[in-house]
């Protein structure tokens, strides 16, 4: 985090120095962050309710609030995160007039993730192309969705652009689809511009709506020859449709995927998840940094995060900078709008 970004939200005095060989709260160091804005109550929740549970998500530190200064105590590495926590804060605060529990909770999740590149189960193989190329997992955070998707019926991947999410995801589903774990695969996006954007674009329905999906059609593209590609889209064997096509229907023996899932309101969310049948399974692919809906607070991916993190089979899986495996100023790029607040 750049200085300046971080003088936009707060200013940071550093009061001790770092010693290892400390041992209780009271002997580590102490930091202070003073918030410039927004509301820091807003930051604080309702009878410092926030706090509270930061505090707890970090058990070797302390945090004491009085007015907008936030004093706080621990290990260098926690306070690091916990800094790195109220940043996201002040950004959804600034962003959207308040902080939701869900908000909270997703920022915590990302925050208390070990940072740490870790080779584990990098360079596992997922499928053979047909050109006879090998595709494998790249990074820590492709390693965790690889490993999570064989042991839950629903993963959540989030995380910024460039860290391979919907390629990973689509190439799982060929996999699975190629050695016969499912019958076929439905791929979905919502297109949260059709409404403005369709009228202008030439063509009938499918001729305007598929500049929205054609990410996913470059993906499968990777993973399987044309024709065969071909042949399995007029067999419906394969599926790439806009996420409101999803109603009313149930899936069996299929893999789903819904990406860009951050455009998908509350409502839509829930309805996608409940289109699965007997032996299926699903991974939702989104970047809560680009929500595109009107109003952010109808997020269905943010609500998610918070309503279904305790249920067994659900999993989550978030990326960071570490992940981002497109062209090398890609993840230059994202930690330059993040240091500016975006």
């Amino acid at each position: 985090m750049s200085g300046d970004f971080m003088g936009h939200f707060f200013s940071l005095t550093l009061l001790t120095s770092y010693n290892p060989s400390l041992k209780s709260i009271k002997e580590l160091p102490q930091t202070t962050l003073t918030l410039n804005h927004p509301d820091p109550l807003l930051l604080y929740g309702t009878h410092d309710v926030h706090l509270k549970r930061i505090e707890a998500a970090f058990p070797d530190t302390k945090i004491t609030a009085r007015g907008n200064k936030i004093h706080l105590q621990g290990p260098g590495a926690a306070i690091d995160s916990i800094k790195h926590a109220f940043n996201e804060l002040a950004s959804v605060a600034g962003r959207n007039g308040l902080v939701t529990t869900g908000d909270l909770d997703t920022i915590l999740a990302m925050s208390t993730a070990d940072p740490r590149p870790s080779n584990h189960g990098i360079g596992d193989v997922i499928l053979y192309t047909p050109s006879g190329s090998i595709v494998r997992t790249k990074t820590p955070g492709q390693a965790r969705l690889l490993e999570s998707a064989k042991h839950n019926d629903i993963v959540f991947a989030i995380g910024p652009a460039g860290t391979g999410k919907t390629f990973l995801a689509v190439a799982q589903a060929v996999a699975a689809l190629k050695a016969r774990q499912v019958k076929r695969i439905v791929l979905c996006r919502p297109a949260v511009e059709a409404g403005e954007r369709l009228g202008f674009l030439p063509g009938d329905f499918r001729d305007k709506i598929d500049p929205y999906l054609r990410p996913l059609y470059d993906a499968l593209e990777e993973f399987l020859p044309p024709e065969k590609l071909s042949t399995h889209m007029q067999d419906h064997v394969i599926e790439i449709v806009p996420l409101a096509f999803m109603r009313g229907r149930t899936l069996n023996s299929a893999y789903v995927i819904l990406d860009e899932a951050q455009n998908a309101t509350a409502i839509q969310m829930k309805m996608f998840l409940t289109r699965l049948g007997i032996n299926s399974r699903a991974i939702i692919t989104g970047d809560l940094t680009q929500i595109d809906l009107e109003d952010s607070r109808q997020c269905g991916l943010q609500e998610a995060t918070s309503v279904l993190n305790r249920i067994k089979g659900i999993d989550f899986v978030y990326f960071n900078q570490i992940d981002v495996v497109r062209h090398r100023l890609v993840k230059e790029i994202i930690n330059a709008y993040e240091e500016n607040g975006h």
